[in-house]
Order: structure tokens, then sequence, then C-alpha cells
């Protein structure tokens, strides 16, 4: 069953729909954003969340001690690199919290579409390309909310390392995003009505992973 992030989550309204909707991830944005939280906030967001729901830090080029905190105090669960980091950089991101009482923080890195393009879509490069990352997800960049052309990712069947999708999916296309079998779709502005989360969308788009990942091979 192919699994639901929902980022961008700033009032503890949004937690609350949350908690209702029972998204496998949420996403706390350290980055800059409108949707940018504090790790005050987020750790006071975070004691709100119920159980089972793994929130994910969003980083752009942040020291690693910084994100290192955040997982030791239990803000975040994985960090989700949206910047230059690279191998050197995860390693070091890993070594930093591997005393943690979790173990080493699990990390996603964010491959856009323009660097997919560029790699030619190659499925065997970007099995190597980040070793030591846990998952990879494809976004359009520039958090403009629009998705990009998917049959870039079409011939990823091989590819053996868990990739969300991610970038303008929602209630209008979700279903298409599912069908290229990630690991999960993540979700934002798709979640969202006048530019804050809106419970209904919440609840409805996870309830169609739900449904949609019965009896296929999603995972």
């Amino acid at each position: 069953m192919a699994k639901i992030k929902i980022c961008g989550l700033f009032r503890e309204n949004d937690i609350e729909a949350a908690n209702e909707a029972e998204p496998d991830y949420i996403g706390f944005v350290f980055a800059s954003s409108k949707r940018r939280v504090s790790a005050r906030q987020a750790a006071e967001l975070r004691n709100r969340l119920r159980g089972g729901i793994t929130p994910v830090g969003i980083f752009v080029n942040t020291p690693v001690e910084e994100i290192a905190a955040l997982y030791r105090d239990g803000v975040i669960g994985i960090a989700q690199l949206h910047g230059n980091e690279d191998e050197a950089y995860i390693t070091a991101l890993k070594e930093c919290t591997v005393a943690a009482q979790r173990g080493a923080i699990p990390v996603t890195k964010v491959i856009k579409s323009n660097e997919l393009e560029m790699m030619g879509a190659g499925s065997v490069a970007l099995d190597h390309l980040y070793d030591n990352a846990d998952y990879l997800l494809f976004d359009s960049g520039g958090g403009t909310g629009k998705s990009f052309d998917w049959n870039i990712i079409a011939n990823f069947d091989t590819l053996k390392m868990p990739w969300f999708l991610a970038g303008g999916i929602g209630l209008h296309n979700i279903e298409q995003a599912l069908a290229l079998a990630p690991f999960a779709v993540d979700v934002s502005s798709g979640a969202e009505t006048d530019g804050v989360k809106d419970r209904d969308k919440m609840i409805r788009l996870t309830q169609i992973v739900r449904n949609y990942g019965k009896g296929n091979k999603h995972g």
C-alpha cells in the first residue's frame, strides 16, 4: 500500500486535521517558506501530533547539528533535504545522530525534475546517486505547486530505493500519481484552500491513498 505525506503544517488546526486524517507522514518546513516553522513552534506542534504519524523536517543546506538537535529532541523523525546536500553531508548528518536512542536519522534526498531530465531519468544512475540516503523524493522544484512531466519517471520500476512523488499533487490527480507506484505521495498545496490546510481535503486525500492501495503492488 502506498503511503501519504502531507507537508507544510504550521498551525494547531493543521495538526488537529492531521490527527483526524491520519496520514503516514506530516512535514514541518524549516526552510524559507510561507509555511515555515521555528524549532519551538515545531516542538509544540509535535507534542500535539498523534502517535503513528511520523514528522518530517524539510531543510535546505542546514547545518547538520541543527537537524540533529531536532531529531534528538524527538521533534522530527526524518530529514528531507532540498538543497545542495551531497553524500558527504548525508554521512556527516547520520554520524551526528547515530548515538541517538533511535539510531541515525533516516534521510530523504530531493531530486528536482530538471535534474532528472539532465540524467536522462536513468534509474541505474539514481540508484547510486545517494547511496547513504534512505529515500528519494522527486519534485518539480521551486515550491510552485505544479506537477512535472511524470513520464520522466514512468520507467523507474527497477529503482530499488523507496521514492516519494511530490509537486502539484491534489484531488484532481492523486490517482494518476499512485499509478506510478511510488513508495509515497507528498501533498502540500493540494491539501489546502486559500493557502491553509483544509481538513476535508486532507481526509479525502488520505482515504484515496488507503483505498487505492488495497490489493495492488504499492508498498
